[in-house]
């Protein structure tokens, strides 16, 4: 998946057309784009509620997520006082969701934010600098991106251990690769344009020309990038909890839940699919998001 949103992101870096400036109104534009784009509204606004949910939980929750009951275990969806039934331990399944999804979204969100720090300016650096900058640092990035994106996390989540921290800590390193290199061609192709060479000419400094001309033109298509990176980032964090690799119960996590629920799909199949459709709402949302911010950028600057 990595492979083919990065291969869509480098395309669409050669699609936009570049000019010394960007117009005032260039974001004004996006954001307009954005706003009538049904994909950016209906996945904005499915992200806006799950955020409420998870955020909000501690005054939303109806229950203590940790709080068990042998007698209640397994109760099926709308049982009084259990919304969305219980668990295999008697433990409300609502509650369960809402404060799992705080779980899921940090290590999903988090290191996608991080890698884009990190990964956006690695990229910028080389695709400036060029040379022996660009081979040293490229070459570094190579080495992570060779490995496929799911195989790098499991084996860097399985090295350091079983933990939030830790999973965290390997999606960062997974993702840094994919952004820097869309970081490094956008920058490479806007450092060789005329109007950088003259910026350059008139005595600005290699800091000053990064920082007006070329980190403008930069942002937008790794913006775009990250973004659909964190679909799969909450896809991958989840996969991490589901093999033991993420969130060590007894705390909550949409992908713990899966993997201890899925003994009880035959008794109560409903609330085993909960946390799965969950995953699933999270990360068609933000794969839309992205498509709309993607066309929404495709502008003149």
């Amino acid at each position: 998946m990595v492979d083919v949103s990065l291969t869509a992101a480098l395309s669409d870096i050669g699609e936009h057309t570049i000019a010394p400036s960007r117009s005032r109104g260039y974001w004004a534009t996006v954001r307009c784009n954005l706003r009538r784009d049904p994909r950016a509204v209906g996945g904005g606004l499915v992200l806006l509620l799950l955020v409420i949910g998870v955020v909000g939980a501690p005054l939303i929750a109806p229950a203590d997520p940790y709080h068990a009951s042998i007698l209640a275990r397994l109760k099926p969806i709308g049982t009084p006082g259990h919304l969305l039934g219980t668990d295999e331990l008697g433990r409300d399944m609502l509650s369960r969701l809402l404060y799992g999804g705080q779980s899921t979204f940090l290590m999903g969100v988090a290191p996608v934010l991080i890698a884009f720090l990190i990964g956006g300016t690695l990229g910028l650096v080389a695709g400036y600098g060029g040379g022996a900058i660009n081979m040293m640092i490229m070459r570094a990035m190579d080495v992570l991106y060779a490995f496929p994106s799911v195989l790098l996390a499991v084996a860097l989540s399985g090295a350091l251990g079983s933990g939030i921290g830790n999973a965290m800590l390997a999606l960062t390193l997974v993702f840094i690769a994919p952004i820097a290199r869309v970081a490094e061609s956008a920058a490479t192709e806007i450092s060789h344009l005329d109007f950088v060479d003259a910026a350059r000419a008139s005595g600005a400094s290699a800091v000053t020309v990064v920082r007006v001309h070329v980190l403008g033109h930069v942002l937008g298509p790794v913006i775009v990038y990250a973004s659909s990176l964190s679909s799969l980032g909450i896809v991958l964090a989840a996969g991490l909890s589901f093999l033991g690799l993420g969130v060590i119960p007894p705390r909550p996590d949409w992908g713990l839940m899966l993997s201890t629920l899925r003994q009880s799909i035959y008794i109560q199949p409903m609330i085993a699919a909960l946390p799965g459709v969950l995953i699933f709402l999270t990360s068609i949302s933000l794969n839309m998001v992205s498509d709309a911010l993607r066309d929404a950028t495709m502008v003149k600057k």
